[in-house]
């Protein structure tokens, strides 16, 4: 869900994908991997898979990042 009524705001989609952007955008690079994007998220945030995967989907429906040629995710910012 995109915003809950619950209790636990680290769980929406809005806070992990800020978790997501405060990742990339400390980086140097404009590509990441999947799985290491995922480890750094769980890292900060422990998440499953599924979770992280919809984070994505959600960032990229926002214009935040896009599939890379080579099966990366790029920054668009």
């Amino acid at each position: 869900m995109i915003v809950s009524s619950d209790r636990n705001p680290e769980r929406d989609l809005y806070y992990l994908g800020a978790k997501v952007i405060e990742i990339i955008e400390k980086s140097d690079t404009q590509s990441f991997d999947y799985f290491t994007l995922f480890d750094a998220l769980n890292k900060k945030s422990e998440i499953s898979i599924r979770l992280f995967s919809l984070v994505l989907d959600w960032l990229f429906i926002l214009g935040v990042i896009k599939n890379g040629t080579d099966g990366t995710i790029k920054k668009c910012f």
